[in-house]
């Protein structure tokens, strides 16, 4: 093996069911004060919350709530710490989807410093260099699809015409455990499968076919997609039947994996855009990963053939879509046909909305193809145009 890489920092990773009752011991271990970052209903709906906060009060650990109830903003962010910044916090502990993950890791960030954190987000403000240090952060996550458990990175947005969707991005951020319990899925509706399972998958097959992706990964994002095929229409279709259990934990391993895989080797066009249209709009992102992958999918292998047809993104398409077709007898363009085509029909049966669904029109594609050259779409296999990404956008409104 020829290839060089780089792994950078992980969580210490706890997976299995039941296992977010060992939150309560790891969070002893950092001291007796306990910031919870969740989201609003995340609590109630979890059937064990109430064993977890005995376990905190077994050991004498204090614990306080900080509530996120959407995707984050920098300013929530601001007001939180603005309140705890100053107590005696041992560890954060952020509960919940990706929104309340993320905000937790920002919190986390910046508790011992105070500051804002528009002084560190990408593209926004100064961009000072983050010097940390960080308070420890566990991630413990609800839903099955951004990754966030495994990622040095907390996005944030800001609505409106000038709105933004950035990143607070630094190794020290990551958290130092991550307890993955597939139980917590459990109350997870069909459309909160659909989008966050979309989520996870986009991110496997654009770190797979990345321009940075490495053996390492490459491992890991097949055995996700793997999972994925076998999880997510299952799981979508029937959330609570005799193989729900399973389903769960292979959508709750293949998004762990998503978060691993695209922490090292970076995503691709469809998360690119998919950070300007949730900027601008009320989208949720994982809608706005599952409505536009199969388009985006399709238009990447067409400019791949046309314009870079020796690259080695279209071996791999084409071995993901005999994987997703189960026939791996399949010929690369017969594969490619394949993956375009299941992705398409996952996009109907899970009945994922179309961007028009929230108020996006065609005349705000040119802002959105502006906006969408951030840190995604250097690492998709190709170099789109403006008018690939156009075309993309309009096939979906």
């Amino acid at each position: 093996m020829h290839t060089a890489f780089e792994l950078s920092r992980l969580p210490r990773i706890i997976f299995g069911p039941g296992t977010l009752l060992r939150v309560a011991d790891i969070s002893a271990r950092f001291g007796h004060s306990v910031l919870l970052v969740t989201g609003t209903k995340t609590l109630a709906r979890c059937a064990s919350w109430p064993a977890l906060r005995a376990a905190f009060e077994q050991r004498q650990v204090a614990w306080q709530l900080a509530h996120i109830p959407g995707e984050p903003s920098p300013d929530l962010i601001d007001s939180i710490v603005r309140v705890h910044a100053g107590q005696p916090i041992a560890v954060v502990i952020g509960i919940g989807g990706g929104s309340a993950l993320d905000a937790a890791k920002a919190i986390a960030g910046l508790l011992r410093r105070g500051n804002s954190v528009r002084d560190h987000l990408e593209g926004v403000g100064p961009e000072l260099p983050y010097q940390g240090p960080s308070t420890p952060f566990i991630a413990v996550p609800t839903t099955a699809g951004t990754g966030s458990e495994a990622t040095k990175n907390a996005v944030l947005s800001e609505g409106g015409a000038r709105g933004f969707k950035k990143s607070f991005r630094d190794d020290q951020l990551v958290a130092e455990w991550a307890v993955i319990d597939p139980d917590l899925l459990a109350t997870c509706p069909p459309a909160m499968i659909a989008a966050n399972g979309m989520d996870a998958f986009t991110q496997l097959l654009e770190s797979f076919v990345s321009t940075r992706a490495n053996p390492l990964t490459d491992t890991l994002a097949l055995d996700g997609l793997t999972r994925t095929r076998d999880s997510l229409i299952p799981w979508f279709s029937a959330p609570e039947s005799p193989d729900a259990s399973q389903h769960r934990a292979n959508m709750a391993y293949a998004a762990l994996l998503s978060g691993i895989t695209l922490a090292q080797v970076g995503l691709g066009s469809v998360h690119g855009l998919a950070a300007p249209l949730g900027a601008f709009s009320p989208i949720p992102h994982g809608v706005a990963c599952g409505t536009l992958v199969a388009e985006a999918t399709r238009i990447n292998i067409a400019a791949l053939r046309a314009r870079k047809p020796e690259s080695t993104a279209l071996t791999k398409y084409a071995v993901v879509g005999r994987l997703l077709a189960e026939d791996a007898g399949l010929c690369d363009q017969d594969a490619h046909a394949a993956l375009v085509s299941t992705l398409e029909t996952w996009t109907q049966v899970m009945a994922l909305p179309r961007l028009a669904a929230f108020g996006i029109e065609a005349t705000a594609i040119p802002k959105l193809v502006a906006n969408s050259r951030g840190s995604s779409m250097k690492t998709n296999p190709i170099d789109l145009g403006d008018a690939d990404l156009a075309e993309l956008l309009r096939a979906r409104i």
